[in-house]
């Protein structure tokens, strides 16, 4: 009985505050003579902030053209943009900036809808060594990392020195597909300086230094002990995976909303996607060597340390995780 009364009075609260929402929506109209997309677009900054308050009233609106406006195919956006200035009474004639916010708002939004559709097509496709294009790929994705190491054979233990787990890397695709084979090739190829550095220092890894306020807290022994204690290495390729899923979770989430909307001035793409993975991996890497776990099992506990201080970075809607290396040329534009 309590359960039901407590479920009630949610449901009452939710109306009534939905109720409440919309009356002050009505009072704010003929206050300022500008329906909710307007006073968001004209009081809100470009970016983030504004493109995601456009996106949840759209979304909320009790009109079914606003609220399918946020799935339109990105070649309906302009008529989809003509229909709700119609529908409110704007005329475009003298407000003709709303429209290209708009339009600019709706980009993002599509988008990255779109984007989700592209990489979870890309999760979804399996690696398949009797096919030449996946294959090319891996073969590519050796020569970047070991340019002056040359492959002995497709089958070959030397897959480990890259990180794979056996002589055949189409296994440690599994979980993320053809998109974590994407994403490693990308880092290689467009920062190839960088990715080849974080797998030289993934297989000889250095200790950070220790500050005396951390040696301060250690006994004789720990500290004797700590000395000796040699930094751990990982899996470079297994971690890229690993770091794939990330991306793509905090991409399905949403949570990277607040990065893409600050630096797509339009739709988001697959590119801007394999950026953002490059910036994890390289800040994972630097995390790693900060947090000196004591063995490759802490791996996890290291992994969910990293997600959530990302996750705590994108809460704030001005947030762009801005790498300042090769693989950003051309993709940043604030």
């Amino acid at each position: 009985m309590k359960h039901f009364l407590r479920m009630l009075i949610q449901v009452c609260l939710y109306f009534y505050c939905k109720f409440l929402w919309r009356c002050l929506k009505f009072v704010m109209r003929k206050l300022t003579g500008r329906c909710e997309l307007q006073r968001i677009c004209y009081n809100t900054k470009p970016g983030a902030s504004r493109t995601m308050k456009i996106e949840t009233s759209l979304r909320d609106s009790k009109s079914k053209l606003l609220q399918t406006s946020v799935s339109v195919h990105p070649d309906a956006i302009e008529k989809t943009i003509d229909d709700i200035m119609e529908l409110k009474k704007i005329n475009p004639d003298i407000n003709p900036q709303l429209g290209i916010s708009l339009q600019a708002c709706l980009l993002q939004i599509v988008g990255y809808r779109n984007l989700i559709a592209d990489v979870e097509k890309l999760r979804r496709e399996p690696y398949d060594s009797e096919n030449p294009q996946h294959e090319e790929m891996l073969l590519k994705l050796w020569k970047f990392l070991k340019p002056n190491t040359p492959l002995e054979s497709r089958i070959s233990k030397q897959w480990c020195e890259i990180g794979f787990q056996g002589d055949d890397p189409k296994t440690d695709f599994r979980g993320m597909g053809l998109l974590g084979l994407y994403n490693l090739q990308y880092f290689a190829e467009r920062d190839a300086s960088a990715a080849q550095q974080v797998l030289s220092d993934s297989l000889h890894p250095k200790c950070r230094d220790i500050t005396k306020e951390e040696i301060s807290k250690f006994s004789k022994t720990e500290w004797e002990k700590k000395r000796m204690d040699k930094a751990i290495g990982y899996s470079f390729a297994i971690v890229g995976i690993n770091i794939t899923d990330l991306a793509y979770n905090l991409l399905v989430s949403g949570a990277l909303k607040t990065h893409f909307y600050n630096i797509a001035p339009e739709a988001p793409t697959l590119s801007h996607f394999q950026q953002t993975f490059c910036y994890l991996m390289h800040e994972f890497h630097k995390f790693w060597i900060e947090e000196d776990p004591m063995d490759i099992m802490e791996f996890n506990r290291v992994r969910e340390k990293f997600r959530k201080r990302i996750i705590k970075q994108l809460q704030n809607p001005d947030m762009a995780l801005c790498p300042h290396f090769a693989a950003s040329e051309g993709l940043i534009n604030m």
